[in-house]
């Protein structure tokens, strides 16, 4: 073969590969998603969903959702989060504590995407809200600052509160965070905290024999995702007990609980969605700054306030987002 057929030949050979990976179709990437509860899709987590759907991304189509759920058992979820890792997924994402914690620990190197109830920084997920510095990143919903806003609103609604049940995961570090911030700010307001914390969440009937035998003005129920599965119980027995209670999400009181302050979950887990599109497009959860919810709600449900016997104060009223009748 002469020197110039070489040459005919070698292009040739460059050309056809060049078109081969041309015509490879690039590799759907896929999400893995850790929870801690049953696998049911609730109400913050479809706009989560929805998030991705607006930015063009379609389950099975061009991205692909991995699911773990720990069903309620705690102790799963180091075992479900590595079974993701080794799946080798793209990037991972949860909106728990103690799932953050599980994924922290499978990986340093996959990105991972958080919806934090608590302080991101203070728990230590990452090294400030600015520049995290590591795998992870996501949204912040600040209820270290939120608690003691809420305890100073429950006060507003019921001026004569000096007594109030605190319950919470004391199995959930973050919480334990937000517990904290929430006693400081009860002393400053002359009100004091009956801790109320459990470290297995099938506690609750103690919890609220307690609470029945102590007799407090109020009930500050800080749920987290492994104790929310008694959200019902627990209003059934604020409702008959007549004890003005605040909650963080509104789903608790469309359930028929008193008053709930906090982030706009479904905004919140939106943009939780842009982060997943930034990094899969190239950004370093490193260097996207860790963001805040911008809108509060403030919704109040009148028939409960009724059921217990509480009247809410007209400028109060006239502050929330959402009445329910």
């Amino acid at each position: 073969m002469n020197r110039k057929a070489i040459v005919v030949l070698a292009t040739f050979l460059l050309t056809a590969v060049s078109f081969a990976q041309a015509q490879k179709p690039a590799s759907i990437p896929r999400i893995g998603i850790l929870r801690p509860g049953a696998p049911v899709i609730d109400g913050p987590f479809q706009f989560f969903i929805h998030g991705l759907r607006e930015l063009g991304y379609v389950d099975g189509k061009n991205i692909v959702f991995e699911f773990r759920y720990a069903e309620g058992k705690r102790d799963r979820l180091a075992e479900l989060a590595t079974e993701l890792v080794e799946l080798k997924v793209d990037l991972l994402f949860t909106g728990s504590n103690p799932a953050i914690f599980a994924l922290k620990q499978a990986t340093q190197t996959i990105p991972i995407v958080i919806v934090s109830s608590s302080d991101p920084v203070g728990t230590g997920f990452i090294s400030s809200l600015a520049r995290p510095g590591g795998n992870v990143t996501g949204m912040s919903l600040m209820a270290t600052d939120l608690w003691p806003k809420r305890l100073e609103l429950l006060k507003e609604i019921f001026p004569k509160l000096s007594r109030a049940a605190l319950f919470w995961n004391k199995s959930n570090a973050g919480m334990a965070i937000e517990a904290k911030a929430t006693q400081e700010a009860a002393g400053l307001m002359g009100v004091t905290l009956l801790d109320r914390g459990v470290k297995d969440p099938n506690e609750i009937e103690w919890v609220l024999d307690a609470t029945s035998k102590d007799r407090p003005d109020g009930f500050l129920p800080l749920m987290d995702l492994s104790l929310r599965s008694h959200e019902k119980r627990i209003i059934e027995f604020l409702t008959k007990n007549r004890l003005p209670a605040i909650f963080e999400n509104q789903e608790m009181v469309e359930a028929g609980g008193l008053i709930s302050y906090g982030p706009n979950y479904d905004e919140v887990y939106r943009r939780a969605a842009v982060y997943v599109d930034k990094i899969l497009k190239g950004a370093k959860p490193a260097d996207l700054p860790v963001e805040q919810p911008t809108k509060f709600d403030l919704i109040i449900n009148l028939k409960a306030a009724k059921q217990i016997g509480l009247t809410i104060p007209p400028n109060v009223l006239a502050r929330a987002d959402r009445v329910i009748r």
